[in-house]
């Protein structure tokens, strides 16, 4: 009996720290392409409702330039790391994003993660930069 409790309790905490989170990741992967080393970064949100809400607003027609999207990921980097950091609303963004403005991530992964925060900002309704993000309403119509 006392081994059933125990493989139990055992179970529930794995179960427990196995549980799905709204977080996002970017992640540099090394591949090699014609004998020449090359990073590639791929953004990791493990929401799946991001990834089918983003395939509906992925659209070129409303494509901004690599450094608009950096501009703003700086800031929601920023504001998202410092959110983070508190403890009264860490809940939600547990994660540290490690999105580095020195660091050329290339149009693709910019333009993902700015849709990312314009996702948890404005269908997930969960402020990052208190109004003072992008009022573009063609990025998040429904």
């Amino acid at each position: 009996m006392k081994q059933l409790i125990i493989w139990s309790t055992l179970l529930i905490v794995i179960a427990a720290c196995a549980g799905k989170k709204n977080t996002v990741k970017i992640a540099a992967s090394e591949e090699t392409e014609n004998a020449a080393d090359s990073v590639e970064y791929e953004l990791l949100t493990f929401d799946n409702r991001f990834e089918t809400w983003y395939d509906m607003h992925n659209s070129p027609a409303r494509y901004r330039s690599k450094e608009y999207y950096e501009s703003w990921n700086k800031q929601y980097v920023t504001a998202w790391n410092i959110h983070a950091m508190s403890a009264s609303r860490g809940s939600f963004f547990e994660p540290i994003v490690g999105w580095e403005p020195t660091v050329d991530y290339g149009f693709e992964l910019n333009h993902k993660l700015f849709y990312y925060f314009m996702y948890v900002e404005n269908v997930l309704k969960i402020p990052i930069l208190d109004g003072r993000g992008p009022h573009d309403a063609m990025l998040y119509a429904p």
